[in-house]
């Protein structure tokens, strides 16, 4: 028995809310359970520097966490005047996945910014910020091609996360919090709409995993993130 009481092969409730910020060309709110994760896209008219005359865009994020968004307060990172290890990974993580969904010739000389602000954290949050990032990038773009801004749709399809896991010797899909900390291994799968793989992070906290493991947190994941497509399709339809 899992402690939420979800099936092995069930996700967490999700609902993915848009037009949350007014300023921003892309925004929305997404809720995997407890997870909740504030997302919006910010258009910027010119490439990094390292892609000025070369025709192409970017894309790329910034993740943050709310200081009481865990159960105990963490101090701003702005505070502590650096980012840390964990921030600067998953918010690379986001950029690269997101970027596997897009074409960035079509997108032209310009840089989308996908910023990814925890509110509260009950695992997955890094899942959670690249499947709703998706949505904010989707709702940009669509005011791109709205203004003919860009004569093709850059984006090529749909990117989502999902966490897998084996929790009491058992695989699961979409670990909350209580699993996460118990699980013997975990994994974050970054997958398309085509069931293409983007990503993989996997590692086993307590003794190894096998390759059936890993084939069977896989399955799961195929599974997981299809239904998140599914949510992404209403969110933007």
């Amino acid at each position: 028995m899992r402690p939420s009481g979800r099936k092995l092969v069930e996700l967490r409730p999700i609902s993915i809310e848009t037009g949350i910020m007014a300023h921003a060309e892309g925004s929305c709110l997404i809720r995997m359970g407890n997870t909740h994760v504030l997302c919006s896209a910010s258009i910027e008219e010119k490439p990094p520097a390292f892609l000025r005359g070369t025709g192409q865009g970017w894309v790329t994020a910034e993740y943050g966490m709310l200081p009481r968004a865990t159960h105990s307060r963490n101090r701003r990172e702005a505070a502590a005047g650096k980012q840390s290890g964990r921030t600067q990974e998953i918010q690379r993580l986001i950029g690269r996945s997101l970027r596997a969904g897009v074409d960035r010739l079509a997108l032209g000389e310009r840089q989308i910014v996908i910023d990814c602000d925890v509110i509260q954290a009950d695992g997955g949050t890094r899942c959670a910020a690249i499947t709703g990032g998706w949505v904010a990038l989707r709702l940009a773009v669509n005011k791109l091609l709205a203004a003919r801004l860009v004569t093709s749709d850059p984006i090529l399809d749909h990117v989502a996360a999902v966490s897998c896991g084996i929790y009491a010797g058992q695989p699961v899909l979409d670990l909350d919090y209580a699993e996460d900390s118990e699980a013997g291994t975990d994994g974050n799968f970054v997958m398309t709409g085509a069931g293409r793989l983007v990503e993989v992070q996997m590692s086993a906290e307590g003794s190894a995993f096998s390759r059936a493991e890993m084939v069977a947190l896989l399955d799961l994941a195929e599974a997981g993130v299809a239904q998140l497509v599914e949510a992404q399709k209403a969110a933007v339809s």
